[in-house]
């Protein structure tokens, strides 16, 4: 699907153009206390004219046959960029932890690497101390991953996907 810059778009989200739109696509979730499995996501990445993109992910676990099995993770965020270049992006997910992650984008290609900057978590949340991920736009595919430390682990891959932009 030909990608075409948003016209709206405020110019302060320049650096993020390339993130705006709906996407759809599968990956691989794992963890070394479970075990690894392929998933289906959709994303959605928008503005409404204000300085900030809204973000809201929806996965579920896919058997061999990459049928839909029952709903996995959800997020709803939202990207900003600072004036001093910075990216920010805040989420929050339906299990009691919101994430802020601060980073930056390549300045050669279409990618952001983040790394949390807070993590809050509910009394009822699993433990879950930090996480980077990765955004980037190659051969016209999103491709992202998340490393994240949680429950007495290290920094660990957790998740990859390779997302297809959709009408």
């Amino acid at each position: 699907m030909p990608f075409e810059l948003d016209p709206t778009l405020p110019p302060q989200l320049a650096p993020l153009a390339w993130l705006v739109g709906r996407w759809a696509g599968a990956g691989v979730v794992g963890y070394p206390t479970i075990e690894s499995a392929n998933f289906g996501q959709q994303l959605t990445i928008e503005h409404d004219g204000r300085p900030f993109l809204a973000m809201s992910s929806r996965t579920w676990l896919l058997d061999d046959a990459g049928n839909q099995v029952r709903p996995l993770a959800r997020e709803e965020g939202f990207w900003r960029v600072l004036d001093n270049g910075e990216i920010e992006l805040l989420l929050t997910h339906p299990t009691g932890i919101l994430e802020m992650y601060v980073g930056r984008r390549d300045p050669e290609r279409p990618a952001v690497q983040l790394a949390t900057d807070g993590v809050l978590r509910s009394p009822a949340a699993k433990e879950y101390s930090s996480g980077a991920r990765m955004y980037g736009l190659v051969e016209s595919q999103l491709m992202w991953v998340m490393d994240m430390a949680a429950v007495g682990k290290p920094l660990t891959s957790h998740v990859s996907a390779q997302l297809k932009r959709v009408g």
